[in-house]
Order: C-alpha cells, then sequence, then structure tokens
C-alpha cells in the first residue's frame, strides 16, 4: 500500500503565496508520474500540474506562470509552489502519484487533500 500526504495549505490574500508538499510512504518499488489536482466546491476535481521522474511538467493554462511543480526523487516527494495567488485558486488541492509497488503492482494513488483559501 502507498500513502499520500500532503501539507502546506491554508489561508492567505490575494497575492500572496503557498507551498504544498506532499510526502509518499510506504511499499514503493517506483513512483512515476506525481501531480497535483484540485477541487473547488460544486466543480470537479481538476488537473494544476504534474512532474515525471525525469522531471518533465505539465501545466494547466489557469496556474501557468504562477505555480511551479517540483519533485524529490529520493524523498518520494513533490511540491507546488503557489505565487500570485487568486480567490479563484480556492479549492482542496490533492496530491497524485502513478506508481508501482513492492509487489509489482501499478496503481495510481491519491491524498487526503489539503485546503486552500485564498481571501480577496
Amino acid at each position: 500500500q502507498v500513502q499520500l500526504v500532503e501539507s502546506g495549505g491554508g489561508l492567505v490574500q490575494a497575492g500572496g503565496s503557498l507551498r504544498l508538499s506532499c510526502a509518499a510512504s510506504g511499499s514503493i518499488f517506483s513512483i512515476n508520474t506525481m501531480g497535483w489536482y484540485r477541487q473547488a466546491p460544486g466543480k470537479q476535481r481538476e488537473l494544476v500540474a504534474t512532474i515525471t521522474r525525469g522531471g518533465i511538467t505539465n501545466y494547466s493554462d489557469s496556474v501557468k506562470g504562477r505555480f511551479t511543480i517540483s519533485r524529490d526523487n529520493a524523498k518520494n516527494m513533490v511540491y507546488l509552489q503557489m505565487n500570485s495567488l487568486k480567490p479563484e485558486d480556492t479549492a482542496v488541492y490533492y496530491c497524485n502519484a502513478q506508481g508501482i509497488s513492492r509487489a509489482m503492482v501499478p496503481g495510481t494513488y491519491w491524498g487526503q487533500g489539503t485546503q486552500v483559501t485564498v481571501s480577496s
């Protein structure tokens, strides 16, 4: 079993910054693509950013130029630096990982989510 635990959410004023962290632990053989998704009230969960094990990144148009995703492969961690936050960034942010367990079973894993609230 692979667990993802997020941290770093909170309340911030518009224009401010937050940094989210996510740690993967458990029965991990390898972690491939990691990413962040978010879900605002009444909306579907949407992609924010992803990063491959080799460092190739992908961002949604709504966060390009403001958010930066990074990872530490040795620590099985992924980060999301969020700058110039807007009220529309308010959502629960979920960490996501695609990997292989030590039982050599591929899977997609989710964290429990962390709330980000941006006040105007």
